[in-house]
Formats: structure tokens, sequence, C-alpha cells
């Protein structure tokens, strides 16, 4: 866990910064379709979509997701709001060992699901920096998912002792999602000024509050996500610290919320 950090801080952290800063418009737009096309590739790989049929539904689905929210995102939130929801049911099946969350192999149902999580969520990655007052936004988000993280993590193994959600994530415990939250909330009111200096001290406080909770869940998410699937890492992009959903997890609900929140 800590070289996965030291990792993210040194290369992972300022190159996604760089490419937030100072990308065109169209080119983070297309290195997000990118990231798009191997998250559903990383799922069909969990979760088992050999076949055609299966990975059919999961091009379909996953692509049709991510076109249908790039071009009409504000009259659809119903869509990413119904795959959150979703992938949240999935933590709880998970979570209190429901039957059909580990006993069979995963099948369709999940590879649908998966897509859905990938297709509808990620196009928001882009749809949220480049706007006008995007990059700012996203810069903020970035820092307080790993305000959240960082927390979390410090917290945890300094004074964790009640654990959270076992079945899903055995390491994560009460006291670090509380020690996450708080300083994600201490982090939003510090960075308020040098980048969103127009928002209120409350409102700041609010949406800094929401995304330490909402980074913490997809946290879960995600961790349910390849419990039911059956597997340690959602793929091998990044050597020795999994794939590219296992980066991503803590950013997809958080970015959602930022959208909608700050338009």
């Amino acid at each position: 866990m800590l070289r996965t950090r030291v990792w993210t801080a040194l290369v992972a952290l300022p190159t996604l910064l760089a490419l937030v800063l100072f990308a065109p418009a169209p080119w983070f737009a297309a290195f997000v379709g990118v990231l798009t096309g191997w998250g559903l590739y990383e799922v069909g790989a969990m979760t088992g979509a050999r076949t055609a049929g299966a990975i059919g539904a999961l091009v379909v689905v996953g692509g049709g997701s991510a076109m249908l929210l790039a071009w009409a995102p504000r009259h659809l939130w119903l869509i990413p709001l119904g795959v959150i929801v979703a992938m949240l049911t999935l933590v709880v099946r998970v979570g209190r060992g429901l039957p059909g969350t580990a006993a069979k192999p995963p099948g369709i149902g999940l590879t649908l699901l998966g897509a859905f999580y990938v297709g509808a969520l990620f196009p928001y990655f882009a749809l949220l920096r480049n706007r006008s007052d995007g990059i700012a936004v996203t810069v903020l988000i970035l820092l307080l998912v790993i305000a959240s993280d960082t927390g979390a993590y410090f917290t945890g193994s300094w004074i964790g002792r009640t654990r959270l959600a076992p079945n899903v994530s055995p390491k994560k415990t009460v006291e670090g999602a509380i020690g996450g939250l708080a300083l994600c909330v201490l982090a939003g009111l510090v960075l308020r000024r040098p980048l969103v200096s127009e928002w209120g001290v409350t409102q700041t406080a609010a949406l800094s509050a929401a995304i330490g909770v909402l980074a913490q869940l997809g946290d879960l998410a995600g961790s349910a996500l390849k419990r039911r699937a059956g597997v340690k890492d959602s793929g091998w992009i990044f050597p020795g610290h999994g794939g590219l959903l296992d980066r991503t997890c803590s950013m997809v609900f958080a970015t959602v919320l930022a959208y909608y929140w700050s338009r």
C-alpha cells in the first residue's frame, strides 16, 4: 500500500496533473476515451467475457453509454445515478455475503454492470475538466480524493480497530474512514482560495465532505466488483499496482457529483 502511494506521488500524480492543466480539450477527451476503452477491457477480463455475445454486450453497453453521456449529460443524470446505486447495492451484497455474490463464477450480469460502471461514469472525467471552470474544479477533486485516501490510510494504520466492511475490503476501518473524511474537508477549505475562490466556505466544506464519503464508497465499489469477479486486481497496466480500475475507483463517484454540483 505504501509503495502504491510513493509511486502515485512520484509518477502518476504529476503526469495526471500535467494532462489536466495543459492538454487541449479534444486531446483530453480522446485520452478519457482511451481510458474508457481500457476500462471496458479490464471489466471483460475480470468477468470472463469471452463469448461473442458477452463481448458484444460489453462493447455495446459500455461504448453506447459513454457516447450517450458525452452527448447529453445534463439531461441523463439518472443513468449515472442508477449505476452508482447498483454498484453500492453490490457492495452491500458482497459485504453481507448474500447468495450469488461469491459462490459461483461471474456471469453476464456482472459484465453488464461493469460495462455500465465504466461507460456511464468515465466520460465525466472529460465532461468536468473541459468545462470553462473545469480545470480548477478537476484539480480540486483530484487533490480531495488523494487527501481522503491518505487520511484514511494513515488514521487506519495508527488507530484503526473497527473493521468497516471486512468482506469487501478487509483492511478498511471505521476510524480510517473518519480520518479520511476529516482530512478531505480540511484540504477543501485550504484549497478553496487558490482554486475556487468564488465558492463560499459552507459550499466548499459540504462538497468536500461529500467527496470524502464518495471517494471511500467508490473504493469499496471497486473492491466489491473485484471480489465478485474473484480477482485481486482489475488488471496489470500499472506493474505492481494493479489495473486502471484499481487506480480510478476512488474518483469516479466523486467526479460525477462534482460535475452536477458545480455547474
